[in-house]
């Protein structure tokens, strides 16, 4: 392979190293090229498989910073890079491989960490994506409707508190220093004292007035005897 080959090759690589969400390294001596095109098949949109050399998966590997790659980089290897549900797509690896025992599973490569073979195969155990997904949602539910139970609780309590000392209040105002007490019917004591001092003062104002109108007829008579 020419030197702008291999580092085309590399590129590659190293772009489906980053890009996947996890890569499964197999052997696959002895494989017919039906049996390969079965497998590819089986794998769907959500991987691709393809034959790699060793010596340029070694450097694309290093170059996308996973380390520890180079005991699984023996004999005959293809890759299969997942880029949609990993757990359905070992699923389907395990399966072919036990019905095809020569496809060997080596192990692979998940979020920058190296994986054996048994880590693979397990991963065959997770539940598929949709899966997990609504049982992150229903969690993620199910926490919700706790903090809004936890935030509304003290509010409702507190609404209830409020209600009970608002109708005690209407009963009793002086628990809460005469508010909600009537006004008007306390202060008609006082009106009414206002109104019995008013006469009294009215009475000696009329008695002031009325005493230079007594005295006039006695200045009328001193004049006349003067005359």
């Amino acid at each position: 392979m020419a030197r702008p080959d291999k580092a085309a090759a590399v590129a590659e690589l190293k772009e489906s190293f980053t890009s996947a969400g996890a890569a499964v390294l197999t052997e696959y001596r002895g494989l017919s090229v039906s049996e390969l095109k079965e497998l590819r098949r089986s794998l769907g949109e959500d991987a691709t498989y393809a034959v790699t050399k060793n010596t340029l998966t070694q450097i694309a590997a290093k170059e996308a910073g996973i380390e520890g790659l180079d005991e699984q980089l023996t004999g005959p290897t293809a890759i299969a890079f997942i880029r949609g549900d990993i757990a359905t797509v070992a699923k389907g690896m395990r399966e072919f491989a036990k019905a095809n025992p020569l496809l060997v599973i080596k192990g692979g490569v998940m979020d920058g960490r190296v994986l054996d073979a048994d880590s693979v195969k397990k991963l065959a155990d997770l539940e598929p994506r949709e899966v997990l997904l609504a049982k992150l949602a229903g969690a993620m539910k199910g926490s919700l409707q706790q903090a809004v139970y936890l935030f509304a609780a003290p509010l409702s309590q507190a609404a209830r508190a409020m209600g009970a000392l608002q109708a005690k209040a209407g009963e009793d105002p002086s628990i809460i220093g005469g508010a909600g007490s009537a006004p008007a019917a306390d202060q008609k004591p006082d009106t009414a004292e206002a109104e019995a001092s008013a006469p009294a003062a009215t009475d000696e104002a009329a008695a002031t007035d009325a005493a230079p109108a007594a005295e006039a007829p006695e200045d009328a008579a001193d004049a006349a005897s003067n005359e």
